[in-house]
């Protein structure tokens, strides 16, 4: 029986995904079954962690908001500020307002003052 010379196409898979597991730790950047695992469970944690930092950068902005109108007054608060915008029709988003917040807190104050009158 004659000597079958396997092809450079399985190789070339493999070396692609060594590449992407280079900087994994141990069995895990060298031995090709752990190395799709790996990078299976890499890949499924990047999609979900993607939704999840939008999750908590706008509980973070809330939460600048919130400590933010509640210095000046006992009575005022995140929701009562966010349901005036509403009621105004102002497009301020809670991304600028965070950054209006930390930046300039007078500004904040101007704003909701202005809002409330």
């Amino acid at each position: 029986m004659t000597r079958v010379r396997r092809g450079y196409i399985a190789r070339r898979r493999r070396t692609k995904i060594r590449l992407f597991a280079s900087t994994f730790r141990g069995a895990h950047s060298r031995l090709t079954r752990t190395i799709t695992q790996q990078k299976l469970k890499a890949l499924v944690s990047a999609h979900r962690d993607r939704g999840r930092k939008k999750r908590d950068f706008r509980s973070l902005w809330i939460t600048r908001i919130n400590a933010v109108t509640r210095e000046n007054e006992l009575s005022y608060s995140y929701s009562r500020l966010i349901h005036d915008l509403y009621k105004r029709q102002l497009l301020l988003n809670r991304k600028i307002l965070a950054q209006i917040a930390i930046s300039n807190k007078n500004c904040l104050y101007i704003i909701s003052n202005k809002i409330r009158s």
